[in-house]
């Protein structure tokens, strides 16, 4: 059965949708159409696995059927790398392989294929390396000469407001050292980034949004010539609605001929949700959204009638919840670094996850430097998360609980101290600049097995924490925290078992379930 999130379905069961379609953190979203199937990725920075792939039939009910990247070929990322790794990926479909390229800012350009998005992607390949490369998006010509379009980052690069085309191999593996820019944003579009590669009706287009993340806007670029010069036109602003930005993203067209534009929309805590927006083509512009003053630009939409699609599709959205009954872990998870095997055991018969209270073999100075700390996207901008743990603590100090992660964090937690259990509400403050875990409540308690819970509420994302040693009735614990969005992604929640350095080895947490309601 297709997974229905409690908090968030963006279908309105009446032939129309809202926005956003993916109330969660799929950051510079891509796409691709094949048959009557569409495939999307997003950023995944540092988090793991990367590069999601979520699949849907019409574009508004999407689920999560993989990712394209099990583990980052660095070895950097043994530890958490907050901000680095996968920056602003695009798919694409060629030779009956597709395709995800992106840029990692420190590295270069990636490329990594598959015939099966949800099988077995291979193993990256550097197309480019180079420092400052990123949002990259390839286009196979007509003529099957090969070309990618980037932009720049100006903490590595030095420079940023620059679109840049290569030409590459037919087999898209290589990209030349010689490039030529075709655009410069400094003058009226600073900060241009995150390009997508087309070609339509002749022409060749490059979408790219501009202004920046919360106040920008999207422009498109139009040539006859690959290389340029282009032509240039905004095509959607903010206007009077609430979405700002509008920021990257990707178009699509149905197999009836519909176009359609998906992109992100910042709002902090919550991260960069997905949007949904109509496309018309009026003389080979796309104008996107709702165009109500006929100036040729237009606004999002905030309600719109759903996609044409053959036959029904049902409703469904990624999953969320997990009961932890089978042999892998929900797609929805994430680690903080590349994971290993001894961090965890998920065995179908258990009907519980085991997270192993790890001893760090150097010093830790809070829960961001710790990479066995699991974690999935806020799915609402309401929602409850609960879990149902039980600590095996063989000595002082191992402590597992629940945590909503970002720039700050808050957490609540059981843990063992001079030989007693109790219950932890911890708050820590700049936690990308080495902060330090501040105790704001502790409660004993007198068994092992408690009940975890946080409640998240808008339009802030303030949370409560709260415990339970029934389920039944919850205490709250601590003060209420307001979530911070982390280095590029909006706030997260998990869980999480650790343990002091130069303790006894050894100490684990059994997670019965994990619940989003």
């Amino acid at each position: 059965m297709p997974y229905v999130s409690k908090v968030w379905v963006a279908d309105n069961n009446d032939g129309t949708y809202k926005n956003p379609v993916l109330y969660a953190d799929y950051s510079d979203p891509d796409l691709v159409r094949i048959g009557n199937d569409y495939y999307m990725t997003a950023s995944s920075f540092s988090c793991i696995p990367a590069l999601p792939i979520l699949h849907s039939k019409d574009l508004v009910n999407w689920t999560i059927i993989g990712h394209a990247l099990q583990k980052y070929p660095d070895d950097r990322f043994s530890k958490p790398q907050h901000g680095n790794g996968v920056w602003a990926p695009s798919i694409r479909y060629h030779n009956n392989y597709f395709y995800i390229y992106w840029g990692d800012p420190d590295i270069g350009i990636f490329m990594v294929k598959s015939r099966t998005p949800a099988g077995k992607w291979e193993n990256p390949v550097l197309v480019l390396p180079g420092k400052g490369l990123i949002d990259v998006c390839p286009l196979w010509d007509d003529d099957g000469n090969a070309y990618l379009v980037h932009a720049w980052a100006k903490s590595r690069a030095g420079i940023n407001s620059l679109l840049t085309v290569r030409k590459m191999n037919p087999e898209g593996t290589i990209a030349g050292t010689k490039c030529v820019h075709v655009f410069d944003g400094h003058a009226n579009h600073p900060t241009v980034e995150g390009p997508k590669f087309y070609k339509r009706n002749g022409y060749y287009y490059i979408f790219a949004p501009a202004g920046g993340v919360k106040e920008g806007w999207q422009l498109v670029l139009r040539s006859k010539d690959i290389y340029g010069p282009y032509e240039e036109k905004i095509v959607m602003d903010q206007g009077t609605t609430n979405i700002n930005g509008p920021h990257q993203g990707g178009w699509v067209e149905t197999p009836g001929g519909q176009s359609w534009f998906i992109h992100f929309q910042d709002i902090g805590a919550y991260g960069r949700v997905v949007h949904l927006q109509p496309v018309e083509w009026i003389n080979d512009w796309p104008v996107m959204g709702i165009d109500e003053d006929k100036d040729g630009k237009g606004q999002p939409v905030l309600r719109f009638a759903k996609p044409r699609v053959n036959g029904v599709c049902p409703v469904m959205t990624p999953a969320e919840s997990d009961e932890f009954c089978s042999g892998s872990l929900g797609l929805q998870w994430q680690w903080q670094a590349n994971p290993q095997s001894a961090w965890y055991a998920l065995m179908p018969q258990s009907g519980f996850l085991r997270l192993f209270a790890i001893n760090p073999t150097e010093q830790q100075n809070n829960l961001a430097d710790v990479p066995n700390v699991l974690l999935q996207k806020f799915p609402a901008p309401d929602f409850t998360a609960t879990t149902k743990i039980k600590l095996t603590a063989n000595s002082d100090g191992k402590r597992a609980g629940l945590v909503i992660m970002g720039s700050d964090y808050a957490s609540v937690c059981i843990t063992k101290k001079n030989q007693r259990l109790f219950v932890v509400q911890a708050v820590c403050t700049n936690t990308l600049q080495n902060g330090k875990e501040q105790v704001i409540e502790e409660q004993p308690v007198q068994t092992n097995a408690v009940f975890l819970r946080v409640k998240v509420l808008s339009p802030d994302a303030r949370c409560q924490f709260s415990y339970s040693i029934d389920g039944n009735r919850f205490e709250p614990v601590g003060n209420e925290f307001k979530a911070k969005p982390g280095k590029w992604i909006g706030a997260k929640v998990g869980l999480f078992a650790v343990s002091p350095m130069h303790t006894e080895a050894g100490g684990y947490a059994d997670f019965d379930w994990f619940r989003i309601e």
